[in-house]
């Protein structure tokens, strides 16, 4: 799928992170890819992501989009040709915008359901949740910007978190054909993390046993990332 480059501003973007037994997360990508592993366990989580300004390369910002988001994501590895690449597959996209809503997978990549967020964030604090108009998924998070990782965390430092999730600067979405993957580059300007202690973190996707086996899933870590300029644009579509 070819897109024109598309510029913005990640006003907020939320990582949400859980590990999960590698064997298990297998299950749930398609052949092409590979869990990325950290300290033996894979990680996936949830992005959730308020765009402003967002518009094809070269136009006024006046004329942007702004949106809240979110995309479930698993790091991946792959292989292209001799060479081991990697990056994120996103298998389910939600979005409050209408219009990211009709474009998804023509415009934007990836089919983007529509779902209804309420977000209160003071900058210091923040109490988010989205559920899907469909009723497949939910999301409820607070938290408050912190210092330290969590106790039981994988990652030992907020650096070596931050390193993990910068080289997962390509995504692969889900579209209606089952076998091609919408693929995008996402750089950034700026590259800065800060801390998100979480009070409180609820998901239907990772808390569905059906999905993922009691025990098989463990949330990890909540990263926050704000005001990034930023551009996508098109990677070579992937067929699995």
């Amino acid at each position: 799928m070819k897109l024109p480059v598309i510029q913005g501003t990640i006003r907020r973007r939320i990582l949400v992170n859980y590990r999960v037994d590698p064997v298990v997360m297998q299950r749930h990508l398609p052949p092409a890819f590979r869990p990325k592993l950290h300290a033996g366990s894979a990680i996936a989580g949830i992005c959730l992501i308020r765009l402003e300004t967002i518009r094809p390369k070269g136009l006024p910002a006046a004329l942007g989009i702004t949106s809240e988001n979110a995309a479930h994501r698993i790091a991946v590895t792959w292989n292209d040709g001799a060479q081991e690449k990697e990056g994120v597959f996103i298998p389910r996209r939600d979005t409050g915008s209408t219009l990211n809503h009709l474009a998804g997978g023509r415009i934007f990549p990836g089919e983007h359901h529509l779902a209804d967020f309420r977000v209160n964030d003071t900058g210091a604090a923040i109490d988010f949740e989205m559920r899907s108009r469909d009723g497949e998924v939910a999301v409820q998070l607070r938290g408050r910007i912190g210092d330290t990782l969590p106790t039981g965390s994988q990652f030992t430092s907020l650096a070596e978190a931050s390193s993990f999730f910068e080289s997962g600067s390509i995504g692969y979405s889900v579209t209606k054909d089952s076998r091609r993957l919408d693929g995008i580059f996402l750089r950034t300007k700026t590259w800065k993390i800060q801390m998100l202690d979480v009070d409180e973190v609820q998901s239907s996707y990772f808390e569905d046993e059906k999905r993922f086996p009691a025990g098989s899933v463990t949330f990890d870590c909540a990263l926050i990332m704000r005001d990034i300029e930023h551009e996508w644009q098109s990677e070579p579509d992937l067929y699995a």
